[in-house]
């Protein structure tokens, strides 16, 4: 059954103009009133609803049952990721969306080589989240991941982070990822990654001194994009 983004509340029995890109999609699948599709919000559960009426650029449905299911994974697993170049970010939003990613926070590093800032760094983000409701569609998640503001790696080292902090790293003392995970309790985990070339020596001291422990993925050297992934389904899968 197709799955639709639809931001707004859901309610058994209303009926509701579809959002433009849900109803662009309805209409790209050539689906006509009668058909049967699924609306979530984001906010859990999901909802049968049947398409009403179809209008040029207008598409309602009519929610006829709402379902309280839930497809998050058992921890949350939250990715702090310098941003990676070209349209790896992409790639990398999407992935972690379909794997559970409880949020992506988009960081500007000393390594980085996209640089953002103002109304282009915006519009980035809106494309990312775009990206992540687009996954979460796909795989059957009720609950899209949010991707904040791009931030500084200090500014956002600085705010309100969850307790147990992870850094993905190259240095000798990096414990093994399987064997700090047998530490970790039932509670929210942050990885915090890289761009390409990693994090600098200063922005790595400055991690460990806000709490982050350097875990290892192994001997070989991942990709920017690779090695969150592999951390995040290491905790997830």
């Amino acid at each position: 059954m197709p799955r639709f983004h639809c931001p707004v509340s859901l309610s058994v029995g209303t009926t509701l103009t579809l959002p433009s890109g849900a109803a662009r999609h309805v209409q790209v699948l050539r689906l006509q009133p009668g058909d049967t599709i699924t609306l979530f919000n984001g906010e859990g559960g999901e909802c049968e609803a049947t398409i009403t009426r179809m209008g040029r650029s207008e598409v309602e449905a009519q929610i006829v049952a709402h379902m309280a299911f839930e497809r998050e994974t058992a921890r949350a697993v939250h990715l702090a990721l310098g941003v990676p170049a070209n349209e790896r970010m992409d790639w990398l939003v999407e992935k972690a969306a379909e794997l559970g990613a409880a949020s992506l926070q988009p960081l500007q590093m000393e390594r980085s080589v996209l640089r953002l800032s103002g109304e282009r760094a915006e519009k980035k983000r809106q494309h990312w989240q775009a990206i992540a409701v687009a996954a979460c569609e796909q795989c059957g998640r009720n609950r899209v991941p949010p991707v904040p503001a791009l931030q500084s790696l200090p500014a956002w080292l600085g705010s309100e982070l969850p307790r147990q902090r992870l850094l993905l790293s190259l240095a000798a003392d990096s414990a093994p990822l399987a064997q700090q995970r047998d530490r970790l309790d039932d509670g929210p985990v942050l990885f915090l990654s890289g761009p390409e070339g990693g994090l600098s020596p200063a922005e790595e001291q400055a991690a460990r001194a806000a709490g982050f422990v350097p875990v290892s993925l192994g001997p070989r050297t991942l990709r920017a994009e690779t090695a969150p992934l592999a951390a995040l389904a290491a905790l997830t899968l």
